[in-house]
C-alpha cells in the first residue's frame, strides 16, 4: 500500500486573490503543496502571487513551478524566495529550470549553455540562502559582494527538465525533481535514472510527477492545447518514438507562433496524449497513478490552467489520498 502525497500547479491567469482562495482550497482538500508556473508576460507575476497565497493558507508548502535562470538575475530571484520564506513562515521552496519557449520566445530569449546556466544559479542560490557573504564568479553568472540576512537556510531546490544531462544535474544538485508530462514509457527508467544518482545524504530526494487527468472530450483538447509546446521541445530521441514528423513539427510551431497553444493543439494527435497523461476513467487513471507511485514518486502535481473547473480537479485528485491507492 501506498500513501499518496499531491501537489497543485497553478497557471497565473487569473487575478491574484482568486488564485490564492483556490489554494487554499486545495490546502483543505489535504494537498501539501502548491507550485505556481511561472511564464513571464504570459501570466500573472509569480512572486505576487505566491504573496497572495501565502496570506491566504496555512500550512501548504509554496514556490515557483517553474522559474527560470534567463528571465531574473539569481540574486532577484533568492532575494523574492526568501522574502516568500520569511512572511510564510518558512513554507518556500523553489523549482528552476532552463525556461521553455512559451516563457522565453515573447520575450526574445535566446537560451544560451543552458545546463551551464541552471549549475551556476543552484550554487548561488545555496551560497546566498547560507547567509554568507557571496563572492561568485562563473562562465555564465557573476555575483558578489552579496549576503541575504533573512528566510531560511536550508529552501529546498527543485530542478526540472527531460534531458539527461539535466536530470543528472538534478539528482547531483537538487534537492527533488520536478517531471512534467514524461513520455510514460520512459518513466520508471527516469525514476530509477534519478534515485541512483541522487546525493546520499540523509534527506530523501523528492521525485515530483505532473500530468494531466484526461478523462473527457473537453480534457483531450485541452490536453492537446498543452502538449503543443512541450512536444516541440522534447528531446529528439522522444519524437522519433512516437512518430512525430518533421512535418508534424512544423505545423505545431506555425501555429504556435500563429495562435498559441490552443490552435497548436489541432496538430497533436490523439495517440500522443494518451502517451504523455493519465488518460480513460478516474478508476484506470487511480491506478496507472498508482503503479508510478510503486515505481518510485513521491509526489503526484495535479496541474491546473483554468479556475472554471479547477475546484472539481482537484476534488477528483484529492479521491486518490484517501487512505490509501488500491
Amino acid at each position: 500500500m501506498t500513501m499518496t502525497k499531491l501537489s497543485v500547479n497553478i497557471m497565473p491567469t487569473s487575478p491574484a486573490e482568486e488564485i490564492a482562495e483556490l489554494a487554499a482550497f486545495a490546502e483543505s482538500k489535504g494537498f501539501s503543496r502548491c507550485w505556481v508556473y511561472d511564464e513571464g508576460l504570459v501570466t500573472r507575476d509569480v512572486y505576487v502571487v505566491l504573496a497572495a497565497i501565502a496570506a491566504k493558507t496555512e500550512k501548504i508548502l509554496i514556490g515557483p513551478g517553474i522559474t527560470n535562470a534567463y528571465v531574473r538575475h539569481p540574486g532577484v530571484t533568492a532575494s523574492a524566495i526568501a522574502t516568500i520564506d520569511e512572511f510564510s513562515d518558512g513554507r518556500a521552496f523553489l523549482g528552476l529550470g532552463s525556461g521553455g519557449g512559451l516563457t522565453l520566445d515573447p520575450m526574445k530569449i535566446t537560451r544560451h549553455k543552458p545546463l551551464t546556466l541552471v549549475r551556476e544559479m543552484v550554487e548561488v542560490l545555496r551560497l546566498l540562502f547560507s547567509g554568507e557573504t557571496v563572492n561568485f564568479s562563473g562562465e555564465k553568472l557573476s555575483l558578489g559582494p552579496a549576503q541575504l540576512n533573512y528566510g531560511g537556510k536550508e529552501i529546498d531546490i527543485f530542478l526540472a527538465g527531460r534531458g539527461p544531462k539535466m536530470l543528472e544535474l538534478g539528482a547531483q544538485k537538487a534537492d527533488g525533481f520536478y517531471l512534467s508530462y514524461i513520455y510514460k514509457k520512459h518513466l520508471p527508467d527516469v525514476i530509477a535514472k534519478l534515485r541512483s544518482e541522487a546525493r546520499s545524504d540523509s534527506k530523501r530526494f523528492n521525485i515530483v510527477y505532473s500530468t494531466m487527468l484526461v478523462t473527457e472530450d473537453k480534457e483531450l483538447e485541452d490536453a492537446k492545447a498543452q502538449l503543443s509546446f512541450r512536444l516541440v521541445d522534447s528531446p529528439l530521441n522522444i519524437k522519433e518514438e512516437i512518430g512525430m514528423t518533421q512535418e508534424d513539427e512544423v505545423k505545431i510551431k506555425d501555429a504556435l507562433k500563429e495562435g498559441g497553444p490552443k490552435l497548436a493543439g489541432k496538430f497533436v494527435k490523439e495517440e500522443w496524449v494518451e502517451e504523455f497523461t493519465l488518460t480513460g476513467n478516474l478508476e484506470s487513471c487511480r491506478k496507472e497513478l498508482f503503479r508510478f507511485f510503486e515505481a518510485g514518486i513521491d509526489e503526484y502535481q495535479l496541474p491546473v490552467y483554468e479556475l472554471q473547473s479547477a475546484e472539481r480537479d482537484i476534488e477528483r485528485a484529492a479521491t486518490f489520498s484517501n487512505g490509501e491507492l488500491h
